[in-house]
């Protein structure tokens, strides 16, 4: 994995966490962007996963 990056969003009542993970396909070697919307307590859980 070689970026992470978080954006906090406030939407009314809720609030939640754009993650977007970017990694590397072992196939070919190409980087691709993994982008999930979520509660902020997860967002590590996110970024360790592989």
């Amino acid at each position: 994995m070689a970026k992470k990056s978080v954006a906090t969003l406030q939407t009314g009542s809720k609030r939640l966490t754009k993650a977007i993970k970017m990694v590397k396909s072992p196939k070919s070697g190409a980087y691709t962007f993994v982008e999930a919307i979520m509660d902020p307590d997860r967002v590590n859980d996110f970024l360790a996963k592989k």
